[in-house]
C-alpha cells in the first residue's frame, strides 16, 4: 500500500522517491534551524538524540484543516462527518474509543492515517492505524488483522514482526492498535542524506529481516510488500559520528556527521498486502523498486519475491540509493540482465534495447555499474560475502534464488553480531 509519510511511525513526511531517475536522491532540509518552545494544545518535538522529533508544528497546509489546537475531554468527541476521501476527522488532545488520547498525526496513505496516541489503561504511547471508511480499505484491514494475529499466536518475540496490541471498530472506521517503534530504515537513510549504512549494521538489519522473512514462510505467507519504508527500528535515539568520507563545506557543517541508531533491532510492519501461499498469484504485488521479475512479467510468484526484495533492501541499505529505480518494466528487467535471463524472459530473448521507450532510458541503463563494482564502492570490508549473498537474493529465476533460511546460513550473515540489539 502506497503512503504518504509524515513522521517516524510508519515514516518520516516527505515526497515519494521522484519519478525520473535522479543521480542522487534530493536533499531534505529537515533540521529545524532552532528548537521551538512547547505550546498549549500544539505537540511541537525537539531534536534530542530522538529521530521522532517532529510533531504538529510540521503538519503540511493541505492538512490544515484536520487539525486544531485539541483540548483533553473524557468521552467520546462530538459525531463528526468523514472528509471527501472517507479519512477521520480528529482533533489533537480529544479521545479515540475513550481511553486513546490523541497526540499527533504521524502518518498517511492510500489505507487512511496513524495516529500517535496515549493509551490511558496500558499507560503507554501506542500507534493506532485509522482505516478509511470505504470497503475495500476495511477488506484489506481485516486481512491485516488476521495476518497479525496468526503471527501473534506463534510469535516467540523473535520474529521481527510488528505487534498488535488491539483493534476496534470506531464510527466505521477499523482501527488498528500498535506498539510504538521508532523511524523507517528509509526515514533514517533520509536524515543522512542518503549516505549509506556501515556494512556491520546492513549485517544486522539483513539478518532480522530475513528472519521475519523466513518466519512468514514458515507459516505460510507472503509479505509482498518488503521495502525500506515498512521496516522501522525499534528505538528512535541514535548517535551521531563523524563522517570521513565529506568534507566539510563550512566550519561547524553538520553534514560532516552522520547518524547511527544506538539498537539495531528492527520491526517489519504492513502486513495489509500480505498473501496466503493457497491463493493465485498472478496479480501485480510489491512496490516497484522491489518487484521481482516474475512479478513484472505476470508469470505467477511465490515466496521468492519476498527474497528478491529483501535483496533490494541490503544493497540500497549499503549503497544509499535504490537499485532500481525506474518505473517502467521494460527498462526494470534490462537493469538486472544476467546470463539466465534471456531463456527465462519469454522463452527468448528480452527485447532490449530495440523496446526501450527511450534513448535516454537505453543510456540510463548501460551506465549502471555492475553489482558487484556497486556494492565494493561502499562496503570497506566484507564486500565478498556481500556480493555473493545479494547475487543469491537476486536471482532472475525465481527458482534458483535462496530461500530465507539458506540466506540466514550465508557466511555474510552468521559472523559476530555487530551490536547487541
Amino acid at each position: 500500500m502506497e503512503m504518504q509519510y509524515m513522521s517516524d511511525y510508519p515514516h518520516s513526511h516527505m515526497n515519494r522517491r521522484p519519478n525520473k531517475r535522479p543521480n542522487k536522491r534530493p536533499r531534505l532540509a529537515w533540521d529545524l534551524s532552532h528548537t521551538p518552545k512547547a505550546q498549549s494544545g500544539i505537540y511541537y518535538g525537539q531534536e534530542v538524540g530522538n529521530v521522532s522529533s517532529f510533531g504538529h508544528a510540521r503538519v503540511p497546509p493541505d492538512h490544515g484543516n484536520l487539525y486544531v489546537k485539541g483540548v483533553a475531554q473524557r468521552g467520546s468527541p462530538p459525531w463528526r462527518d468523514d472528509d471527501k476521501d472517507g479519512h477521520y476527522i480528529f482533533e489533537l488532545g480529544e479521545n479515540l474509543a475513550n481511553h486513546y488520547k490523541i497526540l499527533r498525526k504521524i502518518g498517511e496513505g492510500t489505507f487512511g492515517q496513524v495516529l500517535e496516541c496515549w493509551d490511558r489503561e496500558a499507560k503507554e504511547m501506542v500507534a493506532i492505524k485509522i482505516v478509511r471508511s470505504i470497503k475495500k480499505y476495511r477488506e484489506a484491514a481485516m486481512i491485516e488483522i488476521d495476518v497479525l494475529q496468526l503471527l501473534g499466536r506463534y510469535d516467540r518475540n523473535s520474529s521481527r514482526c510488528v505487534q498488535l496490541r488491539n483493534w476496534f471498530d470506531y464510527r466505521n472506521h477499523a482501527c488498528l492498535v500498535f506498539e510504538k517503534l521508532g523511524p523507517s530504515l528509509f526515514n533514517f537513510l533520509c536524515k543522512n542524506n542518503f549516505r549509506s549504512f556501515p556494512v556491520d549494521l546492513v549485517r544486522e538489519i539483513g539478518r532480522q529481516l530475513l528472519e521475519c522473512v523466513a518466519f512468514m514462510h514458515d507459516m505460510r505467507l507472503i509479505h509482498t510488500d518488503l521495502k525500506p519504508e515498512n521496516i522501522l527500528f525499534v528505538s528512535s535515539e541514535y548517535i551521531r559520528v563523524a563522517d570521513y568520507k565529506v568534507a566539510p563545506r563550512s566550519p561547524g557543517d553538520r553534514s560532516v556527521y552522520k547518524r547511527l541508531p544506538k539498537s539495531s533491532a528492527i520491526k517489519v510492519i504492513d502486513f495489509g498486502s500480505t498473501a496466503y501461499e493457497c491463493q493465485d498469484h498472478n496479480y501485480i504485488a510489491s512496490t516497484r523498486y522491489y518487484r521481482a521479475p516474475e512479478v513484472i512479467l505476470g508469470l505467477g510468484w511465490s515466496y521468492s519475491c519476498d527474497i528478491w526484495s529483501a535483496g533490494c533492501i541490503l544493497v540500497e541499505l549499503c549503497s544509499g540509493e535504490a537499485l532500481f529505480q525506474t518505473h517502467e518494466n521494460l527498462e526494470h528487467l534490462a537493469m538486472r540482465r544476467d546470463r539466465h535471463a534471456e531463456i527465462f524472459v519469454r522463452r527468448g530473448r528480452l527485447n532490449w534495447p530495440e523496446g526501450a521507450t527511450s534513448r535516454e532510458s537505453i543510456k540510463a541503463v548501460m551506465k549502471l555499474p555492475r553489482l558487484q563494482n556497486l556494492v565494493m564502492q561502499h562496503v570497506d570490508h566484507s564486500a565478498g560475502d556481500l556480493i555473493d549473498l545479494v547475487q543469491g537474493l537476486l536471482k532472475y529465476d525465481p527458482s534458483e534464488r535462496m530461500t530465507a533460511h539458506e540466506a540466514l546460513r550465508h557466511p555474510f550473515l552468521t559472523r559476530d553480531q555487530y551490536r547487541k540489539s
